[in-house]
């Protein structure tokens, strides 16, 4: 059969160029730039939340006593520009949207990075250098922004409210991660955090320090300095161990043992104190000046330290 010239060049354009116009009839328009649209736009389809954040102290400053031109953007500051989310009609993951919630998909970096826009000095200060920012702990596992939940720190779980709430609070946060020092807060010997007179936060600092363990003072003993200061001397006659670090005779977040010791006394003594002078080798004996009251320090009672001319023993 003879192909005509026409015929050819039709076959041409239908089999070349028609796939082509129609991919592109299909492509939608890819969204410009997003840019700012208004805390109003939001609230129109946000009223919810948007009433809720306007009683944290975040929205109070944003949406009623802005102090800067990113403050003034209220909910874009920490989301991002909104017109690419309205004009899609809007939705969950719709527009480039940046979000905080658990299942939203963004790392913890991103939203971190938000938040880490205006929180970036004081205590947040060595935030990168962080153990929690190494693990991928984002500021919303512990903050909530959204709605007041705590009068300070926007904590983000909250218990049954006492006359010392937030700082039961603080400690309910830290302990969903920690759970052997929730558990170790729970015996008999304790710091008072459970009972709300102490926080996490009065010895550690959450987002990070240059010090070990994230601890708020250089050392382990200057952090005890600050309620113990009865302990901090200088002393004519020093205890080494004591002078070295409290924790190598306490537990600081919890004992079954009196004091918060690690061992019970004598025991404790007697790690370092061999039985010499006379002390007798049984600490449990029926007989044994250990058996009874305060064991080692019936004597030895000034064991921190000692400022007497006569107290090399730290008898006095």
């Amino acid at each position: 059969m003879q192909w005509s010239a026409t015929t050819a060049y039709f076959c041409v354009f239908f089999f070349v160029f028609t796939p082509a116009i129609w991919s592109a009839e299909k492509e939608a328009p890819k969204p410009g730039p997003a840019t700012y649209i208004g805390n109003e736009v939001c609230k129109a389809c946000h009223a919810p939340a948007f009433e809720k954040f306007s009683q944290t102290m975040m929205g109070k400053i944003f949406l009623f006593n802005a102090r800067n031109e990113a403050e003034k953007r209220a909910c874009e500051s920490c989301h991002g520009p909104g017109s690419n989310h309205v004009a899609a009609g809007g939705g969950k993951g719709v527009g480039g949207m940046i979000t905080f919630r658990k299942d939203s998909g963004e790392s913890a970096k991103v939203q971190n990075e938000t938040c880490l826009g205006c929180h970036q000095r004081g205590v947040q200060t060595y935030w990168e250098a962080s153990p929690h920012a190494s693990r991928g702990i984002a500021c919303v596992n512990c903050h909530t922004l959204m709605e007041k939940t705590s009068d300070r720190f926007q904590l983000a779980k909250v218990g049954d409210k006492t006359p010392f709430f937030n700082k039961r609070a603080q400690t309910e946060v830290c302990g969903q991660c920690h759970l052997q020092r929730k558990a170790q807060l729970m015996r008999s010997s304790h710091m008072p955090l459970r009972e709300g007179k102490l926080t996490c936060t009065d010895c550690h600092n959450p987002h990070g320090t240059p010090n070990p363990s994230s601890l708020k003072q250089t050392t382990v003993n200057d952090n005890c300095y600050t309620c113990h200061t009865e302990r901090r001397g200088p002393f004519l006659y020093e205890h080494p161990p004591v002078f070295e670090s409290c924790v190598n005779c306490h537990e600081p977040h919890g004992s079954i043992n009196d004091r918060l010791l690690k061992v019970t006394d004598p025991r404790l003594c007697t790690q370092c104190h061999t039985p010499i002078s006379g002390h007798p080798s049984n600490p449990r004996g029926r007989t044994s000046v250990f058996f009874f009251n305060r064991s080692c320090t019936n004597c030895h009672s000034q064991v921190h330290g000692s400022n007497h001319p006569a107290g090399r023993f730290f008898e006095r």
